[in-house]
């Protein structure tokens, strides 16, 4: 009997171009490849109306892989912290028919995917491909703080310092995993920690 998947997890996709008049691309670290890939499957000109948002990963590669695209814009941003009002605009600036598409981190096309919503966006104009780390953007639901790129479990809060088991659960409100205290009933009680996601 297989395995049921958790109803809240997000299920992503594979980039495929779509028609439209605006392409916007947001990417991060290895989600670059999943664009590059898409691109050697688009008609000439494709991407002479497209703009492409780029949070290259510690290493810095990818960048010159989607330059070589020659969007009509491209935009490099050091965290998605930083991106966030320039995204914002061009989400509340965007005209009907704006095709968006995210890949990369968990954290990433969730954040992205939030602010999307939120202008308005319509969810079947989105599309998602996962790529690279399975690090969790995971919110405390204690003190509510938000800590990213969490590999193991249990994880240690960012902000509150309790030990957190992290759930399957992820909210879309938040686009975060929820962190639940593990040893509650007793604080000495600490299981080991392993690095579960890489």
């Amino acid at each position: 009997m297989a395995a049921k998947s958790i109803i809240s997890r997000p299920v992503y996709g594979t980039l495929s171009p779509q028609p439209g008049k605006h392409h916007l691309f947001v990417a991060d670290a290895e989600g670059a490849l999943a664009v590059a890939e898409m691109a050697e499957r688009t008609p000439p000109g494709f991407f002479d109306g497209a703009e492409i948002v780029f949070i290259p990963g510690p290493d810095g590669k990818h960048a010159a892989a989607l330059e070589a695209l020659k969007p009509a814009q491209f935009h490099q941003a050091p965290s998605f912290a930083s991106l966030q009002p320039r995204l914002r605009q061009t989400l509340a600036n965007a005209h009907m028919g704006l095709r968006l598409y995210l890949s990369g981190t968990e954290g990433l096309i969730g954040q992205a995917m939030q602010a999307a919503l939120e202008a308005g966006i319509d969810h079947t104009s989105i599309q998602t491909e996962h790529r690279g780390s399975l690090a969790r953007r995971m919110q405390c639901v204690h003190c509510k703080g938000i800590t990213e790129n969490v590999t193991t479990q249990p994880a240690t809060c960012a902000h509150c310092g309790l030990l957190l088991l992290v759930r399957d659960h992820y909210s879309r409100r938040i686009a975060a995993f929820q962190g639940v205290c593990i040893n509650a009933e007793d604080r000495s009680e600490i299981p080991p920690t392993e690095e579960i996601f890489r």
